[in-house]
């Protein structure tokens, strides 16, 4: 359950109400600061943080103008220890997260984003929070039989939906699955796959477990972990910063480390929305391993 300290504000794409006055990036690998100091200074002396989220349950996502989910949770926590005591929340879509970031628009994006060596190009990723595995969801009865992406590339002739800009989408690329529907959020795919339109749709176990929970006309898969040229793809997920704001990410990954370290404390914050302990990253993979690809 959300606290009052949490708060959403309405976002058009590349657009957010914010309460604070944010300031453009330095560029120049120095700490975002305002004349008072550095990012972290400015966001503990006004006691909120600006947070974006995109609508992939259950991980964040706004209901009944509340926000939701288990990243959702555990930055109320983090946050707080940190001594801001107050969370702004926008919601927008998948690909402007990053951008609307480093533009100024938000402070932190909380969305399980997938730590992968070109985002890491263009941000900076807390230490891993969350471990994905991926699934497919399919219709009812599974009538083609699939089990994972190799299946689909092996059949040849089906249709996979993809949400843009995510991980399963590079995944289909490099498998050489070109019969794809391109879709925008979690929702959408799994449409998709109901109206016909796709023979499946691929995305995070977690995620399409939650969402398809009680649907009779679709399913989900096995979860699994893709392998691409006999390389299994481990993957997991951070909050991510502006690579500039150094001071905040540090103090960030020190109150995150209170939660990770401690299976009963990360189970008493994502449990409720469906995450296991298997969900929780080991404590020798690091953001440096996955943001230079190294899957060994």
């Amino acid at each position: 359950m959300m606290h009052d300290r949490t708060r959403f504000g309405t976002a058009a794409v590349g657009a957010a109400v914010l309460t604070l006055g944010l300031v453009a990036c330095s560029g120049g690998g120095e700490e975002t600061a305002s004349e008072d100091g550095s990012t972290l200074d400015r966001l503990r002396d006004a006691g909120v943080v600006t947070l974006a989220i995109a609508d992939e349950r259950p991980y964040s996502w706004v209901e009944d103008g509340e926000p939701r989910g288990a990243t959702i949770a555990m930055h109320e926590k983090i946050f707080a220890d940190m001594g801001i005591d107050e969370i702004e929340v926008v919601e927008v879509d998948w690909n402007s997260l990053i951008p609307g970031l480093n533009a100024g628009r938000w402070d932190a994006i909380s969305a399980g984003m997938s730590i992968l060596p070109d985002r890491c190009a263009e941000a900076a990723f807390s230490d891993p929070e969350i471990m994905y595995t991926t699934t497919l969801v399919v219709p009812a009865g599974n009538p083609e039989g699939l089990s994972d992406l190799d299946s689909i590339a092996a059949a040849g002739d089906l249709t996979l939906a993809v949400q843009s800009g995510a991980i399963e989408e590079g995944y289909a690329e490099q498998l050489g699955i070109t019969d794809t529907v391109q879709v925008d959020s979690a929702q959408a795919g799994i449409e998709v796959v109901q109206n016909g339109r796709a023979d499946a749709f691929a995305l995070t176990a977690v995620s399409l477990n939650w969402m398809t929970e009680g649907m009779d006309d679709v399913e989900t898969t096995e979860a699994f972990v893709q392998e691409i040229d006999g390389v299994e793809q481990i993957g997991a997920g951070a909050t991510v910063f502006r690579q500039e704001d150094t001071e905040l990410l540090a103090a960030y990954n020190e109150a995150l480390a209170e939660i990770t370290s401690d299976v009963d404390t990360y189970m008493s914050l994502v449990g409720e929305y469906g995450f296991t302990e298997e969900n929780l990253p080991p404590a020798d993979l690091t953001t440096e391993q996955l943001c230079a690809g190294d899957l060994s």
